[in-house]
């Protein structure tokens, strides 16, 4: 196996509404000599994204409904970021002692539908990006055409786990690599063939880019470099467990 590297880029400065992330991440990787080389994966956290997007909402300008007062009420919440909770949610998976679990509108099982007050300016909620595939899409092939280079773009966020305490970061979005490796009907060493085993690689490389960025380094992208991978449009939509094969929905 060759190696891989994984370089966070320094300096990137605070995004704003409107700012062009492909053009910052060009332009800090080559000022700082990391460059962008042939199948580089950006690794790029959803806040930054979600900010440029505009996807910030003043929390003093929303007006609970009656679900979300008695969401808030029973679970000592603030009723004004449980209106926004609910506004991106499909469907309350639990709501209860102080935790609520969404699914979100794109099909992400996570607490408060991604909605996230850490790393924005204070009195604001975050929100996550309303396509994120469709996101990474869009700076893949801005640093395509900036670089010359074929590259591939994860968008990461952190979540929890059913069942295991502490975060990971995940994969939300992704363009230019396939999000999940299949090696069913591969046999192993001993001859058993596989039938389920899925790795999934674009939720791997998002925590392992995690190691390098850290929730409080102010490094909000990272290249993985010398990794192989399979090019894909899938998108990280296909590493969301379809409903009727879901055995806890």
């Amino acid at each position: 196996m060759s190696k891989i590297e994984i370089i966070p880029i320094q300096g990137i400065p605070e995004i704003r509404e409107g700012d062009d992330i492909a053009r910052i991440i060009f332009e800090y990787a080559t000022s700082s000599g990391i460059g962008v080389k042939q199948n580089d994966i950006f690794v790029v956290k959803q806040k930054i994204v979600s900010k440029a997007e505009g996807r910030l909402v003043r929390i003093s300008k929303v007006k609970p409904s009656a679900e979300a007062l008695n969401i808030a009420r029973e679970n000592a919440k603030d009723p004004r970021l449980v209106e926004i909770i609910l506004r991106e949610a499909r469907r309350i998976v639990r709501a209860e002692r102080g935790v609520i679990i969404t699914e979100t509108k794109h099909g992400f099982v996570c607490a408060n539908s991604g909605v996230d007050r850490s790393n924005v300016p204070r009195g604001f909620a975050c929100l996550l990006p309303v396509d994120p595939d469709e996101s990474a899409r869009k700076i893949r092939e801005s640093l395509e055409s900036l670089s010359s280079r074929k590259v591939a773009v994860i968008i990461s966020d952190t979540f929890g786990r059913p069942w295991r305490k502490g975060q990971v970061d995940v994969a939300i979005g992704c363009s230019g690599i396939e999000p999940i490796l299949s090696y069913r009907g591969i046999k192993d060493r001993y001859g058993y063939t596989l039938r389920v085993t899925e790795p999934a690689i674009a939720d791997e490389i998002a925590s392992a880019a995690e190691l390098a960025s850290g929730k409080l380094s102010f490094v909000p992208v990272v290249v993985v470099r010398g990794l192989k991978f399979k090019r894909s449009e899938a998108g990280a939509k296909s590493i969301v467990m379809e409903r009727e094969k879901d055995l806890f929905k």
